[in-house]
C-alpha cells in the first residue's frame, strides 16, 4: 500500500519529499511478502466467500463485481509502469495462472452453478467457464481429480486469465524505483513511536533507530500508515478522533508447501473451495500454484490460528496494548458474539500434520504426508468497529480511516488487501488531497489509469479495451 501511494505521488508531483519508514531491515517482508499471502491477485474469479448466499439461498455477486473492477485498476497501474520501464519484465512479479473454484456434493454443485450463471452474465466475468464433467475437470486440474471417487458429484469454474502475483517482489521493485529519486528517503530498521499534530496541521513524527535506540523527529505535511497489521497501533498513537472505537482481531496462518518438481508440474491453477463453518474469510482453502522470487511451488491452506501479535515480527503484547477506553466494549462484544470463530481457531491450532494433510486430500486425494512441509503465513488483523448500537462488529475487508483535515490516513484490514492497493490509494488521494485532485492530479491519473473516473462495472466497452491491453502487456493471456 505505501509503495503504491509513494509511486502515485511521485508521478503526480515529482517535487514532493517523501520518507518511508520500515521497522525491518528490508521492505515487504511482513504481510506483503510472497510467502505471507495468497498471491491470488484477488479478482473475485475463484474466491467463493465473495459471493455469499442470502437467507433465501440466492447467490449475491455485488462484492465480487466490485473487487474485480478494483483489481483491474491495479492491473492498469502495473501495465503503465511496465510500459514506461518503471517495473521489470512482468514474469518477475506476475504470472498467468488460471483461477478455479471447485466443489463437491449436490448442494455445493447447485451453489456453484447458480454463482456461474449470475457472474458469467456480467461483462466482467464473461470469460468464466463451468463444468460438471469429470473428464473436463481432469484436463483443468489433474491433481485434484486423480484418485477421486468417480461417483462423487463435482463441479468447477475456470477463468483462464487469472494471475499469481508475487506482491513482495512487486513492492521491492516499486521501492527500488522510488529510491532512484533524489527526494525519496528509505529508513530501514526504524520504528515510528509517536505523533504530534501541530497547530499548522503538520505532524511531528518521532522515530526510533532500532539499531542504536536513538530517537529523531520528522515534520510532515501528510502521513500515511500502511503498516499492515501494525497500522492499528500507529493509528491509535495519532489520537485522531476518527480512530476512536476501532480495534483489531489478529489471526495467524500456516501453509502446507510442496516443492517436488514432479508434483508441482502437474498443477497449474489456483483452486479455491468453500470455507469450513465458522472460518474467517482468509481461511478459504485453496491449492495454489505459486512463483515466489522465481521459485515454483504448491501451497495449500491457509490454516488459521489465534495469536496476540499484530505482525509476524511483532510483540505478544500487541493485542493487549491495543485495548482502550474507546474500543473496549466493541472488542468485548465481538469476543462474546464470535465464539464459533474462537472455537474454530483453537481447533486449527490443535491439528497435527496428518490432520492438515487430510484436509488437503479434499483437493489432492493422492497426496502423501511426506511431500508437504508446514510454513508460517503472514499475520492478519481483522477490523473491529462500533456498530449502530455502540457495540462491536467484526469486519472482513479493508477500510480507509482518515483525519478530518486529510493530513493523516491509515489502511486497516485484510482481504482483498494488496490486490486492490491501487484503488485504495486512489481513495487516499481523493480524501486527503481534494484541491490538488481538482487542479491537475485527476487528469494525470487518467493517463496512468485509463478507467479513472469511470465505472468498469457498467462500462463494458471500456472494460474490454482495457483488459485486452493489460492482459497483453502483463503477458496474462
Amino acid at each position: 500500500m505505501s509503495a503504491t501511494l509513494g509511486t502515485l505521488l511521485t508521478k503526480l508531483d515529482p517535487s514532493l519529499k517523501i520518507t518511508m519508514v520500515e521497522r525491518l531491515d528490508h521492505v515487504a517482508h511482513e504481510s506483503t511478502d510472497g510467502w505471507n499471502n495468497a498471491g491470488t491477485g484477488h479478482a473475485g474469479y475463484c474466491e467463493l466467500n465473495y459471493t455469499p448466499q442470502d437467507e433465501n439461498g440466492n447467490v449475491t455477486i455485488d462484492r465480487a463485481l466490485t473487487i474485480n473492477a478494483n483489481f483491474e485498476i491495479s492491473l492498469q497501474l502495473w501495465t503503465y509502469m511496465v510500459e514506461h520501464g518503471s517495473l521489470p519484465e512482468p514474469s518477475q512479479f506476475i504470472n498467468s495462472t488460471p483461477h478455479m473454484s471447485f466443489v463437491w456434493g449436490e448442494a455445493n454443485v447447485a451453489f456453484l452453478r447458480q454463482r456461474y450463471e449470475k457472474l458469467s452474465a456480467h461483462h466482467l466475468f464473461k470469460e468464466m467457464e463451468f463444468s460438471e464433467d469429470p473428464e473436463v475437470l481432469r484436463e483443468w486440474m489433474p491433481l485434484v481429480m486423480e484418485g477421486r471417487d468417480p461417483a462423487e458429484k463435482v463441479a468447477a469454474t475456470r477463468v483462464q486469465h487469472g494471475s499469481d502475483v508475487d506482491f513482495g517482489s512487486l513492492t521491492r521493485s516499486l521501492v527500488a524505483r522510488l529510491q532512484q529519486k533524489d527526494n525519496f528517503e528509505l529508513l530501514l530498521e526504524h520504528q515510528v513511536e509517536d505523533f504530534k499534530h501541530e497547530k499548522d496541521g503538520s505532524w511531528t513524527v518521532t522515530i526510533e533507530d532500532r539499531k542504536t535506540g536513538s530517537n529523531k523527529t520528522l515534520n510532515a505535511g501528510f502521513v500515511f500508515l500502511g503498516a499492515g497489521g501494525g497500522a492499528l497501533p500507529l493509528l491509535q498513537a495519532s489520537d485522531i478522533d476518527e480512530a476512536k472505537g476501532y480495534g483489531g482481531f489478529p489471526v495467524s496462518g500456516q501453509w502446507l508447501v510442496c516443492k517436488d518438481p514432479a508434483i508441482v508440474r502437474k498443477h497449474h491453477a489456483k483452486v479455491y473451495g468453500k470455507a469450513a463453518i465458522g472460518a474467517p474469510p482468509m481461511s478459504v482453502p485453496h491449492l495454489d500454484t505459486r512463483i515466489i522470487n522465481g521459485e515454483p511451488a504448491l501451497l495449500f491452506g491457509p490454516y488459521a490460528g489465534f495469536t496476540t501479535k499484530f505482525l509476524k515480527a511483532g510483540s505478544k503484547m500487541d493485542l493487549l496494548k491495543s485495548v482502550s477506553v474507546s474500543n473496549l466494549i466493541p472488542m468485548m462484544s465481538v469476543g462474546i458474539h464470535n465464539m464459533d470463530l474462537t472455537k474454530y481457531l483453537i481447533s486449527e491450532v490443535m491439528q497435527s500434520h496428518s490432520d492438515r494433510v487430510e484436509t488437503l486430500r479434499g483437493y489432492f486425494p493422492d497426496c502423501k504426508d511426506s511431500d508437504w512441509t508446514l510454513a508460517e503465513a503472514g499475520q492478519r488483523v481483522q477490523i473491529i468497529k462500533k456498530d449502530a448500537d455502540g457495540k462491536g462488529k467484526l469486519e472482513f475487508g479493508t477500510e480507509l480511516v482518515a483525519s478530518r483535515d486529510g493530513t493523516l490516513a491509515a489502511l486497516l484490514g485484510a482481504s482483498p488487501g494488496a490486490s486492490v492497493a491501487a484503488k485504495a490509494m486512489l481513495e487516499v488521494l481523493e480524501r486527503c488531497f481534494p484541491e490538488k485532485m481538482n487542479n491537475g492530479w485527476a487528469a494525470t491519473l487518467k493517463e496512468i489509469i485509463p478507467s479513472y473516473g469511470e465505472d468498469l462495472k457498467t462500462n463494458a466497452e471500456l472494460l474490454n479495451s482495457i483488459r485486452e491491453k493489460t492482459l497483453s502487456v502483463l503477458k496474462l493471456k
